[in-house]
């Protein structure tokens, strides 16, 4: 199968926010692939919201200009028979860039989330900021979920962190909900709408964001 290739090309000073929705609903795989450069003092916002199924995103980010900066998200919601993959590298070339990375999914049926992340700071890219996140929401006992952040780092005088989770609905939190009188699929989708919003939130346009919020819920409440 041959991916999907996309380039993002932002020159000096300049600063984008861009949010990208798919859905893929029918058997097929989707394959994209996505080739990002930053040069001096430009500014990214990139959001991926993937609802529906398989699909294998593979996303490099050179930043390649001082005082360069992007903040990287990504909301994935694989059901049954589907699996969701992302493949992150952030390529930190110069000093005194930064960038951020948030990667959330919601796993129900038998379906599979996977995040293999990748932060690296070449010599002498000093006053590197750099941080990364992995949390992955499994809404089924069949739902899986593998994570993989990693650093590689060759630099001194930076700022770097990585970390990842993979948890269940909380017990505790569906007792309250249910204890007012709420029924049991709505808590588990009023805990899940709960758990994507730090993603939602990064999308800057409230247009935007309400129709994708509702995107969500609709695919959360027929997962």
């Amino acid at each position: 199968m041959k991916a999907n290739k996309q380039q993002i090309s932002l020159g000096p000073g300049e600063r984008r926010e861009l949010v990208f929705v798919q859905d893929q609903p029918d058997a097929a795989v989707l394959e994209a692939e996505w080739d990002i450069s930053l040069e001096e003092g430009a500014s990214l916002s990139l959001v991926f919201v993937s609802l529906r199924g398989s699909i294998r995103n593979r996303i490099s980010v050179s930043l390649n200009g001082e005082h360069a900066s992007c903040d990287l998200s990504g909301l994935y919601l694989p059901g049954d028979a589907e699996e969701i993959d992302f493949s992150v590298r952030m390529i930190h070339r110069v000093p005194a860039c930064s960038s951020t990375q948030l990667f959330k999914s919601v796993v129900s049926g038998n379906g599979v989330a996977r995040f293999d992340g990748l932060i690296q700071v070449v010599p002498d890219a000093q006053k590197t900021e750099a941080y990364q996140a992995n949390h992955n929401l499994l809404a089924s006992d069949a739902a899986r979920a593998f994570t993989r952040p990693q650093l590689e780092i060759y630099a001194d005088d930076v700022k770097c962190s990585h970390g990842a989770t993979i948890g269940r609905l909380n017990p505790d939190e569906l007792f309250y909900l249910r204890s007012r009188g709420i029924p049991l699929a709505e808590a588990q989708l009023l805990q899940q709408m709960a758990f994507t919003g730090e993603v939602l939130a990064k999308i800057a346009s409230p247009e935007m964001r309400e129709k994708v919020l509702s995107q969500v819920e609709a695919r959360l409440r027929n997962a």
